[in-house]
């Protein structure tokens, strides 16, 4: 089967088989264009054609074999499938040598030439996915932004469209969705760049050393060494609060007047600083959710919550994994200061069917391991058979969660609007939404509070 958007460009002077075979690959998921003429063909061929050219070979002008010449100038790499009579026979063969990716001879089976489609289709996207791949390996920095799928298009327009806005921002996503990468690009385009970003881990600050780490010290306060505090240090610049709810109940009323009035009071000091500070926030859990199980301040929160960008997982925009996998794979390929291997059918499948639970951190790692040789076939954990072998539940599946996020991305995240254009119950559709991981607040257009 052709992926959607996939064309194949047949081309035969004989009108009767030209319409046999375009009905019949159709039916068959291929998307057909036909042509009575080679030159004809020849205009709607670029070298990003995605596609494989099927032709006759005997065409009165321009044949078969002059076609496959054409076309080699165009792209070399495009699948070419000749249509021969019994007497070409000899004459296709000799063609294969010369580059023609297969042929059929006639009379033929239509299954035989949808299996010979397939396989070139599946070159073609092989070698299209491993020049995404090497101009990725060209792109430094942001490459956990990389990707054209529309949720990350739209974050990327949301972040351009923040950075030079002197507002907070929290960040929400999963473990691993690269939220400090956001974080970084949020400082990089702003009016800040010049100043440094100073990142706070809150889960990994301990509660007996939260007040001098943050807020300083100063000489007078008895056994504590004057330190400037790490707050103090993003003066003029921009204060980064990964893993906020982390932060205990204590932490969280002591960071609250950092945030509402943009100053510290260092240890010992008899007076507070007023900081200049930008400040962005980044949490791993929907901090709402945590505010009404009570787990999180809501004054704090309404505090940070001024914009929320929420990072879809890699399971959402799973079409852009080839991408970012050769982002990571030509850095760590840098780094071990070997060659990066080619994109493989094994490891391009495993890219595009794994579900990646870690996220882009997962699939940073997973590069790693391709690049040291170590990568074999998906192991039985993947949860699915080596060679793509899904039972029908799964591919059904797969299909289901690409309407619904394709549907909730035309909508812009309406839930209403999706319920109506897919005649889905509510509790059937948020059911599935549970069932299949979509967080369908990664649709939405940013919310701004109307919180002071």
């Amino acid at each position: 089967m052709s992926k959607p958007g996939v064309k194949v460009l047949l081309v035969d002077d004989d009108e009767a088989l030209r319409n046999a075979v375009t009905q019949g690959l159709a039916l068959r998921g291929f998307d057909v264009a036909a042509f009575d003429n080679a030159p004809a063909a020849l205009k709607a061929l670029t070298r990003d054609f995605e596609g494989v050219v099927v032709s006759d070979v005997r065409m009165p002008g321009m044949d078969g074999l002059a076609l496959f010449q054409r076309v080699q100038t165009i792209d070399p790499d495009i699948p070419v499938l000749l249509i021969t009579g019994h007497g070409d026979v000899a004459m296709a063969v000799a063609a294969l040598q010369d580059g023609v990716y297969d042929f059929v001879s006639k009379p033929f089976p239509m299954e035989r030439l949808s299996v010979a489609l397939s396989r070139a289709l599946e070159k073609r996207a092989l070698v299209l996915d491993n020049r995404r791949l090497e101009a990725a390996a060209q792109t430094t920095g942001g490459s956990l932004l990389l990707g054209d799928t529309p949720v990350i298009r739209r974050l990327r327009a949301t972040i351009a469209q923040l950075a030079d806005a002197e507002v907070d921002v929290l960040i929400q996503g999963e473990t691993g969705v690269g939220k400090n990468l956001v974080a970084q690009s949020l400082h990089r385009g702003g009016t800040r760049r010049a100043r440094p970003m100073i990142t706070v881990n809150c889960a990994a600050l301990p509660e007996t050393v939260f007040e001098t780490e943050l807020f300083g010290a100063v000489a007078a306060a008895g056994g504590v060494r004057p330190q400037i505090g790490r707050i103090e240090r993003a003066d003029r610049g921009v204060l980064f609060l990964d893993e906020i709810e982390g932060l205990s109940p204590t932490m969280q009323a002591k960071l609250l007047r950092v945030v509402e009035e943009r100053e510290i009071w260092p240890v010992g000091a008899a007076e507070p600083r007023h900081l200049d500070l930008r400040i962005i926030a980044a949490s791993k859990v929907d901090l709402a959710e945590a505010v009404r199980d009570g787990g999180f301040r809501a004054d704090l929160y309404y505090r940070l919550n001024v914009v929320t960008l929420v990072v879809p997982p890699l399971r959402e925009r799973r079409e852009d994994a080839p991408l970012l996998f050769g982002a990571f794979l030509a850095d760590a390929a840098a780094r071990l200061r070997r060659p990066a291997p080619r994109l493989t059918a094994t490891v391009r499948s495993h890219l595009l069917g794994h579900d990646w639970p870690g996220n882009v951190r997962e699939l940073a790692h997973y590069a790693e391991r391709v690049a040291l040789g170590l990568a074999s076939p998906p192991h039985a954990e993947d949860g699915a058979a080596p060679d793509g072998g899904e039972s029908l539940t799964e591919r059904v599946g797969r299909y289901e969660a690409t309407v619904i996020r394709e549907t909730l991305a035309a909508c812009g995240g309406d839930a209403r609007k999706v319920m109506a254009a897919l005649q889905t119950p509510r509790k059937t559709f948020y059911d599935k939404l549970r069932r299949h991981g979509i967080h369908i607040a990664s649709y939405r257009p940013p919310k701004h509070s109307s919180q002071t």
